[in-house]
């Protein structure tokens, strides 16, 4: 991609996100979602050998609300994706928003160093990425 414009994800990455253990209720879940104003939670590892998890309140929508399930009985780790697809922060947005596409996604984790960084949408890659790429042209 030499001569054009390159923007890798650490430009467009959102770095204020949040955690939650895996085994904290939803109920500690949509606490903390509501205080932090956000609609993603990043699960924690349980051990080195373990990977992240990722909460939506989509996903507390569709296996909580929607099911008629109580939210002080229900573990995140029953809810979350897990695996988290991530991404690494030197990504062209380009190729992001092509996997996001390919997948279906609606957030993936940014990865430096076996630890999050950030998180990035398909929001932060055209409102900030894309647009950063048009005022360049």
């Amino acid at each position: 991609m030499s001569g054009i414009k390159r923007i890798s994800v650490r430009n467009v990455m959102k770095t204020d996100f949040h955690t939650i253990d895996g085994l904290a209720t939803i109920h500690d879940a949509l606490k903390l979602i509501k205080s932090e104003r956000t609609s993603v939670l990043v699960v924690n590892k349980r051990d080195e050998h373990d990977e992240f998890g990722i909460l939506l309140v989509s996903d507390i929508a569709r296996h909580v609300l929607a099911m008629d399930r109580a939210p002080k009985r229900v573990n995140v780790y029953e809810v979350m994706a897990k695996p988290a697809i991530y991404v690494s922060p030197d990504m062209d947005i380009r190729y992001c928003s092509r996997l996001f596409a390919r997948y279906d996604l609606v957030r993936a984790l940014v990865v430096e160093n076996s630890q999050v960084i950030g998180t990035v949408s398909p929001n932060s890659l055209v409102l900030d990425g894309l647009a950063e790429l048009e005022s360049e042209a």
